[in-house]
């Protein structure tokens, strides 16, 4: 399929759906929709040389990742939203470059992709406490797309995120309701939004029934099994131990669950648990009656429309766009049963 063929099926000018793919601001967005969308199905690819010497695009994406074991990005929602992400790149005739960097090094990264212009914009991940990332690229020009909140986005910034404020408080008020007091809390990183909004959530809940929050049992670490089966281990092992857990992804929930089964106890049972679900791709909670019960939080999805959003500004800057601020879906499964008296 060339240009003129795709033109001439949808009865356009050659000229109009190159204007289209290209993102020029004189074509309607319903057109560049409808181009969009013929030409994934005729299986149409631009020639993205020919775009960037018609556009003055670098026709690329950058992502930039600090080499930290304690960092977030380290866990494995990051495949997942990058797949999204790296659909739509494909989609719309872009390139994904990526980056790592020792920890500290982050600012000369993103300086030195500005300099080079081999990138037309970057996605931030992993919204942090004090995040200086944003303020960097409006320095340098660079449009940027937040995954995660930062704590007081400037007017116009864009970002994608999934509630767990709101997500926490719910799956606690859960465990409250089944007769829980002494619930845990297995956190991520300490220094991450994400970390910091879950937390809130944790607290609210027990506001909310006007309970004193247990901060006895609140920990942080690498969202990883080894830190939930670890913590979970020794809380376990205490005298005054908690009834209840709550992670902060399904892969600490995993962790969870061995602790409690080498500590001969029941899952749902003797001890209940419920968990952040980022649906993992390979790593499921689904079917006819899940194992955990969890908040399910849309990653793929959550990086297919940062990637929109994205490439949207990149290519009509003046395009109104807002923030996204997604919602989990609640999954009841067999790891949430009532207190055991």
């Amino acid at each position: 399929m060339t240009l003129k063929e795709l033109a001439r099926q949808l009865g356009l000018s050659p000229t109009t759906v190159s204007r289209a793919l290209n993102g020029f601001p004189e074509v309607s967005e319903a057109t560049r929709i409808k181009v969009r969308e013929a030409a994934q199905a005729s299986g149409y690819h631009p020639n993205l040389q020919a775009r960037r010497l018609a556009t003055g695009r670098a026709m690329a994406i950058g992502h930039i990742l600090p080499m930290a074991p304690s960092h977030d990005l380290v866990n494995p929602i990051f495949a997942d939203f990058i797949a999204g992400a790296g659909e739509i790149y494909a989609l719309r005739g872009y390139d994904l470059i990526m980056t790592l960097v020792k920890e500290g090094d982050e600012d000369a990264a993103y300086r030195a992709m500005a300099a080079k212009r081999n990138v037309d914009g970057v996605i931030l991940h992993g919204a942090r406490d004090l995040d200086l990332r944003p303020d960097l690229c409006r320095e340098l020009g660079l449009p940027f797309v937040i995954h995660g909140r930062v704590e007081t986005p400037a007017s116009g910034d864009l970002w994608i995120d999934t509630s767990h404020e709101s997500a926490f408080e719910q799956l606690v008020l859960l465990l409250i309701d089944q007769g829980h007091r002494d619930i845990a809390l297995i956190n991520g990183p300490e220094g991450l939004r994400a970390s910091a909004h879950r937390r809130a959530g944790f607290e609210r809940a027990f506001l909310a029934r006007g309970l004193e929050v247990p901060r006895l049992y609140m920990v942080s670490g690498e969202v990883s099994d080894e830190t939930g089966r670890d913590a979970a281990a020794e809380m376990l092992s205490w005298r005054s131990r908690p009834s209840a857990f709550v992670t902060a992804s399904l892969m600490g929930a995993m962790g969870v669950r061995r602790a409690v089964e080498d500590a001969g106890l029941a899952l749902g049972r003797d001890i209940s648990l419920v968990t952040w679900d980022d649906g993992l791709s390979f790593v499921t909670n689904r079917g006819l009656n899940p194992i955990y019960t969890a908040m399910k939080s849309p990653v793929r999805e959550a990086g297919q429309r940062a990637a929109q959003m994205l490439i949207d500004r990149i290519e009509t800057p003046d395009i109104a766009q807002t923030p996204l601020l997604l919602e989990p879906a609640l999954l009841m499964g067999q790891s949430l049963g009532p207190l055991k008296m």
